[in-house]
């Protein structure tokens, strides 16, 4: 069985993605938007941490967070999201998928998949294609046509700081722009 080791860099930017068990479509709920925006509130209050990009899907998000130079324990921030999100999601009556013996054993609920996937970005060239990545992942998913028309991302905060042009990678009025190349990115399996 191959050995799975994460890589911790002190005061690192990481590029992760974390998805819903089964791929449950509950991420971008009225009841469940909140719910996750309230855990990694608290989260970021016990185990700081900046949140540089970030997009909400259904059934999965990515994220690229900065952790500060003495705390890189990015496993143990993401276990506090999914735990408090899982209990609050679970407290206003929402769903959860089917668990296993094992998992149930293990006290695990089926809100979340086990894993999520991280990668260490390695410079700016690499921090900017993980960001496009990021804004351009609900049209990749058919989600929208255009990155401005999905509301659940740090899109426009992205356009307001100047780091897009409000129309990047936009197809309204009949444009037909190129999609972003993302040849030899490291975003997950299956992704």
């Amino acid at each position: 069985m191959p050995e799975y080791r994460r890589y911790y860099q002190p005061g690192g930017s990481y590029f992760f993605t974390v998805v819903t068990e089964g791929r449950a479509p509950i991420l971008c709920t009225d009841r469940a938007r909140p719910l996750l925006r309230h855990a990694i509130h608290e989260a970021r209050k016990r185990l700081p941490f900046k949140i540089d990009a970030f997009v909400l899907l259904p059934d999965h998000l990515h994220a690229i967070w900065n952790l500060p130079v003495g705390n890189n324990d990015y496993s143990k921030r993401w276990s506090m999201i999914k735990r408090l999100f899982t209990q609050a999601w679970l407290g206003a009556g929402g769903n959860e998928r089917r668990t296993s013996d094992s998992r149930d054993k293990n006290r695990r609920r089926g809100v979340w998949q086990r894993r999520f996937w991280e990668h260490l970005l390695r410079d700016e060239a690499d921090f900017e294609k993980h960001c496009d990545y990021i804004h351009f992942n609900p049209v990749k998913h058919g989600h929208v046509t255009c990155p401005h028309a999905w509301p659940y991302s740090t899109y426009d905060r992205f356009v307001r700081e100047g780091y897009y042009a409000a129309d990047w990678s936009c197809s309204c009025n009949g444009r037909l722009p190129k999609p972003p190349d993302f040849q030899r990115i490291e975003t997950s399996v299956g992704e």
